[in-house]
């Protein structure tokens, strides 16, 4: 590790003009790029007290062992040339792509003779007309053999148009009439070219035209009874709405935009982009990115930007459309103009179908991640490396095949509750989650809460494990769970015990050095020792282990963090499913839900005015008419339905000391994904 002292410039050294940096390490590798308006404060910024840096950046400082530094006229120019060395050295502080493929597009080659219509990858040739980028190629071929019948332009490739003009005989596709041939002269040169210039005018959305056109020719021949005729023009028209079908309009008619949205957890990041092109969906690609340095939604965005019209292929439209703008905006916005050669308009939708259209992006970014994480998580090689680092990293006899998971959640210190989840070899087992409600009242002591929670746990394990007669039961206290059981343990269908009496190879709590010693003080009480436990910090994502002054902090793109950090999560869920059923139990618990004539419109518009059904039962029946959509004879009818449940009743239903069952397993409710309870 080596100190940045020692290769820190000189005072004065470093220019207050734009430019890009490099630190490269002890073997001179290019670890890092970054791009500063001035680059004297930035690099400044990088040599000051480690506990004052991100853990990201103190890494990548103390791996480095040199800086250097290019200046540059304009920030537009250190943007480019910062991609550039990107793409170039691939540093492995910045932020990794996964979007390895390249995207199909549909070309035009109006550069030839006689014009092509293809698929095509790559670079982008001069005299080419592109459409796209689509997500799949099979995408674009089903849209040209529905066009092919309205335009009849060629799709075969040289050889076989050279083949053609020799033998004087057209392919099948000229035989069928997906083509004009103009490779025996059923077609001119100029009337071909004609053809290829409708295709691309109906690609570019102007679809109008081409439309009216042949309902004309139609009814012209179907009223000199050209029945044939009029047949065939039917079925080209239909041919070319189902070609419109398949390209729905999103916006208003003849807007070019790009959508970029983002769906990110601490990790990695999903990047999704909607291409409309004439007011339609053309084309959509995304891509799956590692944070590995410490960026925010504004930073990604501008990383995407430069991901996506960086390459040769780059097609800038006039609008793109992002959820959160690059800071500083102006040299990313003139850089984005000086690529497409006009004007760009690079924001924030706020309103509006372009704003509902983002959403759409947004959904399929945040489906697109979820997509990811499963196929991470479902492959075996994966897990079984995940698991290997973790037990590296936290020293452990074996890898932990079982991870037991707990966390506390609450709102404002009222309906207090932890949960318990449980993965095997690397995957979830739902079936052995468990919910605790807290007995005692610990408000917003998130440490006394996990204490208890662990001692309930581990206790109930003990004594399950005591009738094997392997473990004797410490001497229960004013906590203990219940009546002991008596018998032989319940066991599964392949004998392996049931409910608390299988103990977990590794015990992981939400939190940092206060709760990880909260729940090592809980094992010690019951004298378990043979359970390895870990906290893991949600802010900076630092592993904390028992009686350690300094966290364990694993690679970002470590596979055993990514593990640890998915099991955390799905604690956190769970916990904030089961608080939240009980909070929205606790709100209806007043008498309101059971007052004749009250639905929940009414019934929500009242705890919103008072507050609290401890208040609106204080209220009189004026004070309740006030509330609109309240009228004397539903007020009266509330007061009564209040003043008949006693206050004392009520308290019993509303405290957080009700006696729960410890264990409910995780199909007996239904969660929601809204909101952030603790």
């Amino acid at each position: 590790m080596a100190d940045p002292s020692t290769y820190r410039p000189a005072p004065g050294a470093i220019p207050t003009s734009p430019g890009v940096y490099r630190f490269r390490d002890a073997h001179g590798r290019v670890i890092y790029v970054g791009k500063a308006k001035s680059l004297r404060p930035r690099l400044s910024s990088y040599f000051q007290d480690l506990a004052n840096l991100h853990p990201r950046t103190a890494t990548m400082v103390t791996t480095a062992a040199s800086v250097e530094w290019t200046v540059v006229g304009t920030e537009v120019e250190a943007l480019q040339l910062e991609y550039s060395w990107i793409k170039e050295y691939d540093p492995r502080f910045n932020v990794k792509y996964r979007d390895d493929k390249s995207y199909p597009e549909l070309a035009v080659t109006l550069n030839e003779e006689f014009p092509r219509v293809q698929v095509m990858r790559g670079a982008h040739r001069k005299g080419v007309r592109y459409f796209g980028p689509y997500g799949h190629a099979w995408a674009i071929r089903e849209t040209v053999d529905l066009l092919l019948r309205v335009f009849p332009v060629r799709t075969c490739s040289t050889g076989v148009f050279k083949r053609a003009q020799q033998v004087g005989r057209p392919c099948l596709l000229g035989y069928i009439g997906k083509c004009a041939a103009p490779c025996v002269g059923r077609v001119s040169a100029a009337e071909h070219r004609e053809l290829a210039e409708e295709f691309c005018d109906f690609m570019a959305g102007r679809t109008g035209n081409q439309l009216r056109r042949l309902e004309q020719q139609m009814q012209q021949a179907a009223a000199e009874t050209e029945y044939e005729k009029a047949a065939r023009l039917r079925d080209d028209i239909e041919a070319l709405k189902r070609a419109m079908e398949k390209n729905a309009v999103v916006l208003a008619d003849g807007t070019d935009a790009d959508l970029l949205a983002l769906a990110e957890d601490e990790l990695e990041a999903a990047v999704q982009i909607f291409h409309v092109r004439g007011g339609r969906v053309r084309g959509q690609r995304g891509w799956v990115t590692d944070k590995v340095e410490d960026v925010d939604s504004a930073a990604l965005v501008e990383h995407a930007l430069q991901q996506l019209y960086g390459g040769d292929t780059a097609s800038v439209p006039r609008e793109v459309l992002v959820p959160a703008l690059p800071e500083p905006l102006a040299p990313v916005q003139e850089w984005l103009t000086g690529l497409r050669g006009a004007q760009v308009d690079l924001r924030v939708p706020q309103r509006g179908d372009k704003k509902d259209l983002m959403e759409t992006v947004a959904r399929n970014a945040q489906h697109a991640l979820a997509l990811h994480k499963t196929k991470r998580a479902s492959d075996l090689t994966t897990r079984s490396r995940a698991l290997q680092e973790i037990a590296d990293a936290l020293e452990l006899d074996s890898v932990p095949l079982r991870i037991e998971c707990f966390d506390i959640s609450h709102l404002q210190g009222e309906d207090v509750v932890a949960s318990m989840v449980v993965f095997e070899d690397g995957l979830a087992r739902k079936s052995e989650y468990r919910r605790f409600q807290i007995k005692g009242f610990s408000g917003q002591d998130d440490v006394r809460s996990m204490h208890e929670v662990i001692s309930r746990r581990f206790r109930r394990y003990l004594r399950e494990r005591e009738q094997t007669g392997e473990w004797a039961v410490p001497e229960e206290g004013p906590e203990d769970d219940g009546a002991r059981p008596d018998g032989d343990g319940p066991r599964t269908e392949d004998g392996r015990p049931k409910r608390f009496a299988y103990p977990p190879q590794l015990l992981v709590v939400d939190g940092g050095q206060p709760q990880v010693a909260a729940a090592r003080r809980a094992l010690d009480e019951l004298g378990i020792d043979d359970v390895a436990l870990c906290g893991l910090a949600k802010r900076l994502e630092e592993v904390w282990l028992p009686g350690q002054d300094d966290p364990v902090v694993l690679p970002r793109s470590s596979e055993g963090l990514y593990l640890l950090q998915r099991v955390r999560d799905e604690a956190h869920r769970f916990a904030i499913t089961y608080q939240r059923g009980k909070r929205a139990k606790r709100l209806t618990a007043g008498g309101l839900d059971a007052v004749p004539g009250l639905g929940e419109t009414r019934r929500t518009a009242l705890l919103k005015h008072f507050g609290s059904v401890k208040k609106l039962r204080a209220a009189t029946v004026e004070e309740i008419c006030q509330v609109p959509g309240i009228g004397r004879r539903t007020a009266e009818t509330v007061v009564a339905a209040l003043a008949s449940r006693t206050p004392s009743a009520f308290a019993l239903n509303t405290a957080t000391g009700e006696i729960m069952d410890d264990e409910v397993p995780q199909g007996t409710q239904h969660s929601t994904e809204s909101g952030e309870p603790k």
